[in-house]
């Protein structure tokens, strides 16, 4: 059986993936990242990208790329879920206070910008990991088509149900008793919609719909299925989620209605939404011998917050330049070895993202909470108070910048 020893692996060609093999290539740093599909996978429709992300992309130089395809989101508008009254309107630009940068990218243009970025080879297609085994300061990643590398570093980015994960130690995700639809229109000719992202809060559902560009919307529906007695039997087709969302949002808003109403059912999706416990981000394995996890890997978390792709990009740049100051930085002491130096630049990376993972994962569940309930004190509370605080929370989460890539 064939064996080849690579310095840095990583697993799963995702956002994180891609970012993470993407971050390490700008500083000179070699890596490989092991897909498990035949061909690069663009699941999913659109993804809100907020100011800490385009900080990401910004270092990993395809910032300005992504912009030319999408729009910039000028403000978001709250309503109630319950009768479409207004509820709050921010604005992200034209104020004295912080500035906020949001776009609605499609996952395929980000998948494939990111791809395009990397060296020829650097994504091994048909590449499942079958299992990890450690062997002295190496770890053997045996794949499923019986070959096996031998690596210094093991980088996890293979998503919710993570095989490196599993293998550290880290308990399974646990579903939040939530799911979402999603789905994406495409226009003819220019949409008219302003340039804002519209959001519907309560009920027991939180709907949302914003411009990617002047001809396309990306929209969501997250719910509670035993609140509103959805239909499990639905889930495979999707004339019935989309009939389903339909009824939801009839009497909340026209325009909302409308969009809905146009989507072809190809561009319709239903997924459980899941989540890590944010303890067991906080006292669990997520770095051991030289193996962790970046991204979904490390932190699943509903997307209350819109910061699952985001915070993906961060741990890219983040773990990117704690290795490169780990390697490339010029020794002052004792020299250490290869593996001694990944070890300790892993060890920075975790303490770095341990703390905003659990913020991420525990902040999101809450403001999903808040947002969706059907509680009637809840319900006053989010009218007159607690949707602008989600709202500030969400927009001060996402206020965070993870640095340029260059190793000091």
């Amino acid at each position: 059986m064939m064996e080849t020893e690579e310095n840095i692996v990583i697993v799963g060609a995702g956002i994180a993936g891609l970012a993470t093999s993407l971050a390490l290539h700008r500083l000179g740093l070699r890596s490989i990242v092991l897909e498990s599909a035949d061909s690069l996978r663009a699941t999913g429709f659109a993804l809100a990208l907020w100011t800490n992300a385009w900080r990401a992309l910004d270092a990993l130089d395809i910032g300005d790329s992504l912009r030319q395809r999408s729009l910039s989101i000028t403000g978001l508008k709250s309503f109630s879920a319950d009768s479409g009254a207004p509820i709050k309107e921010v604005s992200f630009v034209g104020n004295n206070s912080v500035e906020y940068e949001s776009r609605c990218v499609r996952r395929k243009d980000l998948l494939e910008t990111l791809a395009n970025e990397l060296p020829q080879g650097a994504i091994r297609y048909s590449s499942k990991v079958d299992s990890i085994e450690e062997s002295g300061p190496l770890k053997l990643v045996h794949l499923a088509d019986g070959s096996t590398i031998r690596t210094k570093a093991l980088i996890g980015c293979d998503g919710v149900n993570s095989v490196v994960a599993n293998w550290l130690g880290l308990q399974k995700p646990v579903y939040s008793g939530r799911s979402a639809i999603r789905g994406f229109v495409e226009y003819p000719e220019k949409h008219g919609y302003q340039p804002k992202f519209h959001a519907y809060f309560g009920g027991g559902v939180r709907f949302g719909f914003l411009p990617s560009d002047e001809k396309s919307l990306y929209w969501f529906c997250t719910f509670t299925p035993s609140v509103v007695h959805f239909d499990g039997n639905a889930e495979q087709d999707p004339m019935k989620l989309k009939q389903f969302v339909l009824n939801k949002a009839s009497n909340v808003s026209k325009e909302l209605s409308t969009i809905i109403d146009r989507t072809t059912l190809d561009c319709i999706s239903i997924a459980q939404l899941k989540l890590r416990l944010p303890w067991n981000v906080l006292l669990g394995n997520i770095l051991k011998n030289n193996v962790c996890v970046v991204g979904d890997a490390l932190h699943p978390m509903t997307p209350d917050l819109g910061q699952g792709g985001c915070s993906a990009l961060e741990d890219s740049v983040v773990i990117a330049k704690c290795l490169g100051e780990a390697l490339i930085k010029p020794i002052t002491e004792q020299e250490d070895d290869e593996s001694t130096k990944i070890r300790k630049g892993l060890e920075k990376y975790a303490k770095e993202r341990r703390w905003r993972s659990f913020t991420f994962i525990s902040a999101a569940y809450l403001s999903g909470f808040i947002q969706e309930s059907d509680n009637k004190i809840i319900s006053f509370l989010r009218q007159h108070f607690l949707a602008g605080v989600t709202i500030s929370v969400t927009l001060r989460i996402a206020n965070f910048d993870c640095g340029r890539l260059t190793v000091s």
